[in-house]
């Protein structure tokens, strides 16, 4: 049996997955659950912030004074702790195992290959597959924007303007007017024209500027804290602007860790790991490991031999029962949960250096269940 993990029932509280469903039931949607308890508002605006882990924020309270003044507390990201997967939770109000977005990158059938969820490509590739790789029947779940427009909600997606009609957008994001933007500037003036649109809106933005340079430069960093700054006071002039009568929401899709070059292990360069492995998936912090027939025991058995308590290490059955993709897993998404599943616990990261040299050199990483990575913040201003 694996060794125990830091946290395995995920869902056991409430994560990014009920967020919508509960602004859906504030709106007055019917059939919606208000997991979170939100009071009745006729308008509310959600901003993401790429990047931003509750623990972040905490530690660092003096350079972003105002998001720190604001009501609210942390909520969990789901499992895997990755963008793709947590911003297809928030659209659908689903868990992983529920809308099939289980990683970074997933084996996936449809496609032969280990799938990049964010461009919507094989691993190798570069150009987005979406017209063989169909998003809507890959993710075929009604989004919350679907259900929400049908509800008579005017309901829009405020993102960078290079997402419009990507595969993520189409998987997770449908059903929403689309509304695209360049910079921080139109954020505002877009948003905020969203949400006073109508007489019951619902309107999602995000910014990825925080994670960005988590990634380059690590969290905490001194660019980090510059950009939480920034984010600070651009979160700010955006509570003014929607001013008491439209809900801001603030949360983010996961945390981040710092992880060292001397901390990452090789998978390319490590036998023991390498050995009857078809296909590694995921990201460093979280891999999916594929195996050939038959030989799922004995390739967790030397995973855990060789990285001891520094990652948790469970066969999919053992992580579905779990819980780790959410109550219940849709037989059709079992493929795209590795045979072996590898979550760190420790300082520690599985990199493949030659095959993913981008991904390998970032410093800031995240996926796994550490509370750094796991937790968001859920802050509000406005109507509460």
């Amino acid at each position: 049996m694996p060794a125990p993990a830091p946290l395995l029932d995920v869902y056991s509280q409430p994560t990014l997955s009920t967020l919508a469903p509960s602004v859906l039931a504030s709106l007055g949607v019917s059939g919606e659950a208000n997991r979170l308890d939100l009071q009745p508002s006729k308008k509310t605006v959600i901003l993401l912030v790429d990047g931003m882990g509750a623990n972040l924020l905490a530690r660092n309270a003096e350079h972003a004074p105002f998001l720190n003044s604001l009501i609210g507390t942390p909520i969990r990201a789901g499992f895997p702790t990755t963008t793709a997967t947590s911003i297809v939770s928030l659209g659908t109000g689903l868990p992983s195992g529920a809308h099939g977005i289980t990683g970074y990158q997933s084996y996936v059938e449809e496609a032969d290959s280990v799938f990049n969820w964010l461009g919507w490509h094989s691993a190798g590739k570069k150009e987005s597959q979406t017209d063989s790789i169909v998003p809507e029947t890959l993710q075929p779940q009604a989004t919350t924007f679907d259900r929400a427009a049908a509800a008579g909600i005017t309901v829009t997606t405020v993102v960078p303007s290079k997402f419009d009609g990507s595969g993520l957008t189409r998987a997770g994001m449908r059903g929403a007017q689309f509304a695209g933007i360049q910079a921080y500037g139109d954020l505002l003036a877009r948003t905020v024209a969203a949400s006073k649109s109508a007489d019951r809106t619902f309107t999602y933005c995000y910014i990825s500027e925080i994670d960005a340079l988590g990634h380059v430069y690590g969290p905490e960093s001194e660019p980090w804290i510059f950009q939480l700054m920034l984010v600070d006071r651009l979160v700010e002039q955006l509570a003014a602007a929607l001013g008491p009568d439209v809900r801001l929401l603030v949360t983010a899709d996961h945390g981040m860790v710092d992880v060292l070059d001397e901390n990452k292990i090789d998978f390319d360069n490590t036998p023991i790991l390498s050995k009857d492995v078809l296909a590694l998936a995921g990201e460093p912090r979280c891999r999916h490991i594929h195996t050939r027939e038959g030989a799922a025991q004995d390739v967790a058995d030397r995973w855990r031999a060789e990285l001891g308590d520094r990652m948790w290490i469970g066969t999919r059955s053992e992580g579905i029962v779990a819980g780790l993709f959410g109550p219940a897993v849709h037989s059709e998404y079992h493929g795209r949960i590795g045979d072996v599943i590898a979550i760190a616990s420790g300082d520690v990261a599985v990199v493949r250096r030659s095959v993913e040299s981008g991904l390998s050199g970032l410093r800031g990483q995240h996926g796994a269940l550490t509370p750094d990575e796991l937790l968001v913040p859920l802050l509000s201003s406005g109507q509460q």
